[in-house]
């Protein structure tokens, strides 16, 4: 009998110890994740196992390496240490909307060469982007935007052949754009990017003429709220995949130059805020355009170009602070997509007609500070119209809502809780729309940066992208909340989101990591006339 025991006993004890192997993760990349968990709140499984492949949420592995490290708002805080480089076999490395992750990137990070997507999007972290980022010969995907980083663009950049996706915007870079020199690349070798999103940095310099080529396949171009001085570079009229463009608030200066004019698929357009001289570009081929804006500039005093009439793509036409004299076209207020005209602080004179064929799409026309005389207006239009500071508001107009301040006569749109009736929640939660229980939803603000709208009292469109949210994202129909769109100093389009778990009150961990990664690798598409944009997400509390 105590053999027989001895036997089990042995058979107990083996059987674990088969089990132990092969559940264990690497030795290597065990101990570079065990030195992680310095980090401050990491997920409560990290801490119930020391076997990272089999348990721990927000890793996973293959052939007990780890291939993936995702752990998106987890309200992380510590350093991001160069024990990191350790992981040789990590594909995706995820650590975005952790505000408490700050101090330096690490030069390891340049060690990790499968890597394809780097996303540390809304953290902390400070200092230089590393030269040895451009080790990175696999990557596909790099966003550092919404980060505190300065000092200059890595020129190494443009070792990444394989790069589709650059977003270093909402930091504080300086200098100028890298080009490639016989010493050294640039990132006009960067042929196979469709995002160059640079915006709200400090980068000055001219914009590079190299930069540009007819071989690259940009889609956004997003250099706004920059320093550059210096002209528009003709050959970014040779990049004829580009759908938004903005050069907004910048100091750029001279004429902008006629090759725009072969940018056919654009339909965003910003070149306001700058120092523009010369005529008023021709955009007349630009088809597709919906939104644009010229405020702001310096262009020689005349009237009104050709393509105010004859682009039937029109959502939005601005072009405040001015030079354009002369009639308003009556043909643009007839576009059937028209939203908005705002041409306050030029010099219009004489009458103003708005025609008997008004889009009912138009909600504001702003003519604010011009010279105009007279008004013939159908009863057609019953939306804003501005006209403070006319002649015409001395005359018979002057008691008319036309010439005194007025709100919008249209409300920007919020998800509805009318079902919900009076029903409130605690001060730490909220109410879901999708079923009027209280819960503790998924928050952050979506910030559009190139929307071919200004309209923000469409129901349909905003149902849209509450729907695309749930579809998209695997949530239960109706469990999307959006409230107070606005369009902010930027000119972006900010939407505060609200997911709600459905059933139950709370995600769990893995749930917001899934949710958190979605949003970061841009896996998420919205509805296309929302455009390019970016997610920050806000700290996660677990209950």
């Amino acid at each position: 009998m105590a053999t027989l025991n001895r036997l089990l006993i042995f058979i107990a004890f083996f059987s674990l110890e088969i089990h132990f192997i092969c559940g264990v993760t690497d030795i290597n990349d065990a101990a570079v994740l065990q030195s992680l968990k310095n980090w401050r709140n990491t997920p409560p499984s990290w801490g119930k196992s020391d076997d990272p492949c089999e348990d721990w949420e927000g890793v996973k592995c293959t052939s007990a390496r780890v291939t993936s490290l995702g752990l998106s708002t987890m309200g992380l805080e510590g350093n991001l240490s160069g024990d990191i480089g350790g992981l040789t076999e990590l594909r995706s490395l995820d650590l975005s909307f952790n505000r408490g992750l700050t101090g330096f990137l690490s030069p390891r990070l340049g060690d990790l060469q499968k890597l394809s997507n780097l996303i540390l999007a809304g953290c902390g972290f400070t200092g230089n982007i590393p030269d040895e980022l451009g080790n990175l010969a696999n990557l596909y995907f790099l966003a550092l935007n919404s980060n505190n980083l300065s000092g200059r663009i890595p020129p190494s950049l443009g070792k990444l052949s394989k790069l589709y996706w650059l977003d270093l915007a909402d930091n504080q870079l300086t200098g100028s754009i890298p080009v490639s020199t016989s010493i050294s690349p640039g990132l006009d070798l960067l042929k196979n990017a469709k995002h160059f999103h640079f915006n709200k940095n400090l980068l000055s310099g001219t914009i590079p003429a190299q930069l540009f080529s007819s071989d690259m396949v940009l889609i956004h171009v997003l250099f706004d709220g920059n320093q550059f001085t210096g002209t528009i570079p003709d050959t970014i009229g040779s990049v004829q995949t580009l759908e938004v463009l903005r050069l907004d608030r910048n100091d750029l200066t001279g004429e902008v130059p006629s090759s725009l004019n072969n940018l056919t698929n654009i339909n965003e357009l910003n070149l306001a805020h700058n120092n523009f001289t010369g005529p008023i570009p021709d955009l007349s081929q630009m088809s597709s355009l919906n939104y644009v804006d010229l405020s702001n500039n310096s262009f020689d005093p005349s009237e009104a170009p050709i393509w105010f009439s004859t682009l039937p793509s029109l959502t939005t036409l601005v072009m405040e602070y001015g030079s354009l004299l002369g009639r308003v076209p009556q043909k643009v207020f007839n576009f059937s997509q028209i939203q908005q005209v705002k041409l306050k602080n030029n010099m219009f004179n004489g009458s103003l007609s708005l025609g008997d064929s008004i889009s009912p799409q138009l909600q504001l026309v702003d003519l604010e500070n011009n010279q105009i005389t007279s008004l013939t207006l159908s009863s057609a239009y019953i939306n804003t119209l501005i006209l403070i500071g006319n002649p015409v508001c001395t005359t018979a107009l002057a008691n008319t809502s036309y010439c005194h301040p007025q709100q919008q006569s249209t409300k920007p749109y919020n998800t509805s809780l009318a079902t919900c009736g009076n029903k409130s929640c605690p001060a730490d939660q909220k109410l879901s729309p999708q079923n009027c229980e209280c819960a503790y939803p998924y928050e952050g603000t979506m910030y559009f940066r190139g929307p071919s709208f200004r309209e923000l009292s469409n129901d349909n469109l905003f149902h849209s992208l509450e729907m695309s949210l749930w579809v998209q994202l695997n949530l239960t129909p109706g469990s999307v909340f959006l409230q107070n769109p606005f369009f902010n100093t930027d000119d972006y389009l900010q939407v505060q989101v609200a997911l709600f778990p459905s059933p139950g009150k709370n995600f769990n961990v893995s749930e917001v990591e899934r949710i958190g990664l979605i949003l970061s690798n841009q896996a998420y598409n919205p509805p296309k006339e929302f455009g390019p944009y970016y997610f920050i997400a806000s700290p996660y509390v677990f209950h």
